[in-house]
């Protein structure tokens, strides 16, 4: 696949993690592989642990010219120094979003798997839409995204499009034709070497 038409990497942290381990495997992987933005994805809705880590996280990743976003949690962008943020429920919030951030700010909206969520998502000001599971999930309602809506999304907008959820080997080389980015997450931070992990996922990316 050419360079041109390779999908770029959106990382997603897991949704716990330890603060004293996390970020060294997270630079690791950033130092060896060209990544396009973190999303940090944490299930805690404490606020001191979004901050503490939100801050190590920024760090890590803006040393190495990677933006970063923050799921659903629109207030902390601007406390962090965050470049935006991604947000889990369609295109519902995306132009409250766009207006409080401003015209420079990333903001992305995960949309399931539906075309008409993706549009509406588009049409509010989204910089990017996300649909998934591409794989076997229980994510969501179980429901899978096909390749149906990525090609005909590919041949008719030109709102970005990131592939996510239980990706294998497989998908990455059936879908890499018709999706701009891969959401990778889960795939790799279960793995005893984050890094050799992705690796071999997006090996036939080339």
């Amino acid at each position: 696949m050419a360079a041109e038409d390779r999908p770029q990497i959106t990382l997603i942290t897991p949704p716990s993690f330890d603060l004293d381990v996390f970020p060294t495997r997270l630079a690791s992987v950033l130092d060896a592989m060209d990544v396009a933005c973190l999303r940090i994805a944490l299930a805690s809705r404490e606020e001191d642990n979004l901050l503490r880590a939100g801050d190590v996280l920024r760090e890590v990743a803006h040393a190495r010219d990677v933006a970063v976003v923050i799921e659903n949690h629109l207030l902390l962008v601007e406390r962090l120094g965050l470049d935006g943020v991604h947000l889990t429920d369609g295109a519902r919030n995306v132009r409250k979003a766009r207006k409080d951030l401003g015209a420079e700010a990333i903001v992305g909206a995960y949309c399931g798997t539906t075309r008409h969520e993706g549009i509406s998502a588009g049409e509010g000001g989204a910089d990017y839409v996300a649909f998934g599971a591409i794989g076997d999930s229980a994510l969501g309602q179980g429901t899978q995204a096909d390749f149906d809506l990525f090609e005909w999304w590919s041949e008719m907008i030109e709102v970005p499009v990131i592939a996510e959820g239980a990706l294998t080997v497989e998908l990455v080389e059936r879908f890499g034709p018709v999706t701009d980015f891969f959401g990778i997450g889960p795939e790799i931070w279960g793995a005893d070497e984050p890094l050799a992990a992705l690796k071999a996922l997006l090996a036939p990316l080339g």
